[in-house]
């Protein structure tokens, strides 16, 4: 493809995802599904094609994505629940490639367990973009989001370093157990290091991330430098090390620290940056997906159609059935044992871990999806490598199998089973905090008249002073209603509901003048759009009517 050509085909890639975000929004389809359906129908007609690059992929679209997630991850929930994604993320990963390998090797005319193992670690880790993207607009509770978005952060990092080990071994025509588990060690551990590391270093640039600028290109090379650093030519000569992982816990640092270290507007100006970065890297990527299924069918002519029958058969086999029987198994283990997901312990961090419920082993079992992460670490393989073609079959059946059958009921098998995070809990702990901020900051005018009396204005105390006690009184006349309500569901209060209509009346009356006094020439351009934003930022803080109160 010339340059034109790529030019042409992103216009048309983005026409597709935006359009595909509309559809969605109307539908409740999960985007990933259609946008993966769109590239295999477009990769059957007549025009260019782009083949997936994976190390285009790995270095320059996976980085941020894990980046991404991971500051939208709650370090501390991932603490409370440890156990469980450890043994989702790390145990379950391996045995998922062990078994499938095992499998290939006993069944597979003439594959290797070095093959297996690899093909067995592309498709073990669940890739949870389309699985939260569904699962938030269901209202899941939080538990299960989390546990979903920690097992898709580090899962990612377990899998490729697997990968990796079973591509040296196969290189060196054996595989030997020992030194892969040494490996995996090694890889992980430096990871950590290497992702502590950088985002200690993010934190001692805090003077620059004050300003929203600096901030956003701090943030956008971070994920890039962390991978980057673990993956240098150099570093590799001594040591293998997961920059994956780098990129997650560089992430989950930084995200746990950016209230603390950022401005306002730095924040504000980093998220809508990131979500737009996001929102088309994904899309991409799931277009992408689709455009390779015809090559990768083309490849299966030289085998036989029972070998394909048979390792189509071991690769779902044991990804379908292994996880909701992990997910049982693991509840049943003795405490000794404690590779458990959940459970009561005397300890008081690992107390906040309960068992799961039923449901929640049902949901998290179907939220299994695979994605860029499978077929981006399934094209790594080198030209070459055993049964390279037959592998790519099996890895991209995976991802259609869990994408379209997983990821079309997940929504309904939510709502079916009722598992629904309790909205009235979620608001009052909102308000809770809201209430105890603006008493913070009445105290804080206390110690400013005290301690700078003569210099501040009582005028200006008494005004500040006023707003917020309207403001603490809405807030304890909202938690007095919502201690009056038995159901899941946040009460709708009239009178709040009248207040956010009125209020955007206002906005919008204000920004029509605005405009208006601008196109009959008293004010220019530039002065509207700071004017805008003052009303743009005043619009963004307004709770969405019916949900966040």
């Amino acid at each position: 493809m010339n340059l034109e050509e790529i030019l042409l085909f992103a216009l048309g890639a983005v026409a597709v995802i935006v359009t595909v975000r509309w559809v969605t929004e109307k539908t409740g389809l999960p985007a990933a599904v259609l946008l993966t359906l769109i590239g295999i129908a477009y990769a059957y007609l007549p025009g260019p094609n782009l083949e997936l690059e994976p190390e285009l992929v790995l270095t320059f679209i996976l980085p941020p994505l894990l980046y991404n997630a991971a500051l939208d991850s709650s370090l501390l929930d991932i603490r409370r629940n440890m156990r469980t994604v450890i043994s989702l993320s790390v145990v379950l990963v391996l045995v998922t490639a062990l078994l499938i390998g095992l499998g290939f090797s006993l069944w597979v005319a003439g594959a290797t367990l070095a093959a297996g193992v690899a093909l067995g670690a592309a498709v073990a880790p669940p890739d949870p973009v389309a699985s939260l993207a569904v699962g938030r607009r269901a209202g899941l509770p939080n538990k299960m989001v989390t546990l979903i978005s920690g097992e898709g952060l580090l899962n990612d990092a377990t899998a490729l370093t697997i990968l990796t080990v079973a591509v040296t071994a196969q290189a060196r025509g054996d595989f030997n157990f020992d030194n892969a588990v040494g490996q995996f060690v090694i890889a992980a551990a430096g990871g950590v290091m290497v992702g502590v590391a950088v985002a200690y270093a993010v934190r001692f640039l805090k003077a620059f991330r004050a300003d929203p600028l600096n901030a956003n290109a701090l943030s956008l090379i971070t994920p890039l430098a962390a991978y980057l650093i673990c993956e240098n030519a150099f570093v590799h000569h001594y040591v293998t090390i997961s920059g994956v992982l780098a990129v997650v816990v560089a992430g989950l640092i930084v995200g746990h620290d950016t209230p603390r270290y950022t401005t306002g507007a730095s924040r504000l100006q980093t998220s809508a940056v990131w979500r737009l970065i996001d929102f088309l890297l994904e899309g991409m990527v799931f277009l992408l997906i689709g455009q390779q299924v015809p090559d990768v069918v083309d490849g299966l002519s030289k085998y036989a159609t029972s070998t394909i029958v048979i390792a189509l058969a071991v690769t779902l086999g044991v990804v379908l059935l292994l996880r909701p029987l992990w997910l049982v198994l693991t509840q049943w283990l003795p405490r000794s044992l404690h590779t458990r997901l959940g459970g009561q312990n005397d300890d008081e961090t690992e107390a906040r871990e309960v068992p799961l419920t039923g449901k929640e082993i049902t949901v998290l079992s179907w939220a299994g999806t695979r994605g860029v992460i499978t077929l981006a670490a399934i094209f790594t393989l080198p030209v070459g490598f055993p049964d390279r073609e037959l592998l790519h079959f099996c890895a991209i059946a995976v991802v259609l199998v869990t994408l379209v059958g997983q990821g079309l009921t997940f929504a309904p098998l939510v709502r079916h089973l009722g598992l629904r995070a309790n909205q009235t809990d979620r608001a009052r702990e909102r308000n809770e905090a809201r209430s105890a901020a603006v008493r913070a900051g009445l105290e804080r005018l206390d110690d400013i008249q005290e301690q700078q009396h003569d210099n501040v204005e009582d005028e200006a105390i008494e005004t500040m002073r006023k707003q917020l006690q309207i403001r603490l009184d809405r807030y304890r006349r909202r938690l007095d209603l919502l201690e009056q309500v038995d159901s899941n569901e946040v009460p709708i209060s009239p009178q709040y509901e009248a207040a956010l209509v009125v209020r955007q009346a206002v906005i919008d009356a204000e920004r029509e003048e605005l405009l208006r006094r601008r196109d009959a020439g008293h004010l220019n351009d530039d002065s509207l759009r700071v004017l805008n934003r003052e009303l743009d930022h005043e619009e963004l803080i307004l709770p969405k009517r019916h949900k966040d109160h």
